[in-house]
C-alpha cells in the first residue's frame, strides 16, 4: 500500500502566494491542519525543520497528543542534541502516542543556518556524524527488556569521532518501545550511502530529470548491506475535477507573483505525465510536482507506486482546503497495484 503523508506549514499559511495571514498561523491553525489530515484518511504528517517556523519537536508532541491514528514525523538536525537525549525524548513521545513517532533526520543543510545554530560540522562530515548519531540512538534504545549494565544502564558502549557512550541504554519505562522509523533524504552519494546503511525510508524530491536512477542506486547500495530501504517522493500537488480547472488554479497563483503572466508562460514548465516544475515560483519549497485532474494525478501517483515508490509526501496551499480535496477526491483513486481505479472498481 502507498503511504500518504502531508507536510505541515510550521511558519503559517495564507490564501495567496507570499502572503501568510496571521489568522492562519500558530498552534490553533496547526491543530486544524493535523485534524484535517486525520479526517482525510492520510497515514501521517511531517513536521519540517524550518528556521523561521515553529519548533518541530514541540509541534510533533502536540500533534501526537491530539490525534489517535496519525503517524508524526519530526524533522531535526543531528546537532539538535546528543543521540542519547534525542532517543530519550523520543521514547517518552512513543509512550505518549502508542508508538506513532517517526524521525526525519535533516543532514544536508544551509551553511548559514548551521552557523546560526552554532554547528561547526560541515560537508561530508555531517553524514559521518549522522551515521554515528543513528548508531548510538539505536544502541541505547531497547525494544526488549534487558538486564542492567555496570552503572545502571544496559551495557551499550560506543567510542566514535563525535560521540562516546559508556554503559548506556534505557531500562524500565523507557525500554520495550518501538524505535522511530528513520526517514532520510537527499540525492548525493553521501546521502544515499547513509540511507543504505542506516535509513528505513528515503524520500526523494522529484526533479525535471526524474529520480528513478537515484532510487535504483539506493536499492543496490542497501542490498550490499543486506538491507531494504523503502523509497518515497515529496510532491506538491494541484488537483481539481478537470485538467482545465487545475491549470486555471496554477495560473491564478502564478499571477499573484507576476500579474502580467499568460498561460503559455505557466505551461512552459510542464514536463509531461502531469509533472510541472514551477511550484517554487508560487510559494512552494520544491520545484517539481503534479498538476491535473483528480484522475490524472491519481494515475501519476499510481505510476510512481508501480515503479517502487511506497511513500508520498504531499503538500498544497491553502493547506486545510487542499488536504480535504486530497482526502475526498484524490487518494481513493490511487491503486496499490499501480493502476488508476475505474468508477466501477471504486463503487465495488
Amino acid at each position: 500500500m502507498t503511504e500518504f503523508l502531508w507536510e505541515l506549514p510550521v511558519r503559517g499559511d495564507g490564501r495567496h502566494v507570499g502572503s501568510v495571514s496571521t489568522r492562519r498561523d500558530g498552534f490553533d491553525f496547526l491543530d486544524q491542519v493535523v485534524f484535517a489530515a486525520e479526517l482525510s484518511g492520510l497515514d501521517g504528517v511531517v513536521v519540517p525543520y524550518d528556521p523561521q517556523g515553529e519548533e518541530s519537536w514541540v509541534v510533533a508532541g502536540s500533534a501526537l497528543r491530539r490525534t489517535r491514528h496519525l503517524r508524526v514525523g519530526v524533522e531535526f538536525h543531528p546537532a539538535f542534541g546528543t543521540p542519547v537525549y534525542a532517543a530519550k525524548l523520543s521514547a517518552t513521545l512513543q509512550r505518549l502516542s502508542n508508538g506513532r513517532l517517526d524521525w526525519r533526520l535533516r543532514v544536508d543543510t544551509d551553511d548559514a543556518d548551521a552557523a546560526a545554530r552554532g554547528d561547526r560540522v560541515a560537508g561530508a562530515d555531517r553524514y559521518r556524524r549522522a551515521a554515528e548519531f543513528l548508531t548510538v540512538a539505536r544502541g541505547v534504545w531497547n525494544e526488549d527488556q534487558v538486564l542492567p549494565g555496570r552503572f545502571g544502564g544496559t551495557g551499550f558502549e560506543f567510542a566514535g569521532d563525535y560521540y562516546d557512550v559508556i554503559d548506556g541504554g534505557f531500562r524500565g519505562i523507557l525500554s520495550g518501545l518501538p524505535f522511530p522509523t528513520v526517514y532520510l533524504s537527499g540525492d548525493s552519494a553521501e546521502a544515499l550511502a547513509l540511507s543504505a546503511e542506516h535509513g528505513d525510508v528515503h524520500v526523494f524530491d522529484e526533479t525535471v530529470d526524474g529520480v528513478d536512477a537515484a532510487a535504483a542506486s539506493l536499492r543496490e547500495a542497501a542490498s550490499g548491506h543486506g538491507r531494504t530501504v523503502r523509497t518515497g517522493l515529496a510532491l506538491p500537488v494541484i488537483a481539481r475535477e478537470t485538467e482545465d480547472e487545475a491549470w486555471a488554479r496554477v495560473l491564478r497563483q502564478w499571477r499573484e507573483v507576476n500579474p502580467d503572466a499568460d498561460e503559455a508562460e505557466v505551461r512552459a514548465h510542464a514536463l509531461g505525465g502531469g509533472r510541472w516544475s514551477g511550484f517554487d515560483r508560487i510559494g512552494y519549497g520544491r520545484s517539481t510536482g503534479l498538476v491535473g485532474s483528480y484522475d490524472q494525478v491519481a494515475q501519476a501517483l499510481s505510476d510512481y507506486r508501480a515503479r517502487g515508490f511506497e511513500v508520498v509526501e504531499l503538500t498544497g496551499h491553502p493547506h486545510i482546503e487542499e488536504l480535504h480535496r486530497a482526502g475526498e477526491h484524490l487518494l481513493h483513486l490511487v491503486d496499490p497495484a499501480g493502476r488508476t481505479l475505474t468508477g466501477t472498481e471504486i463503487s465495488a
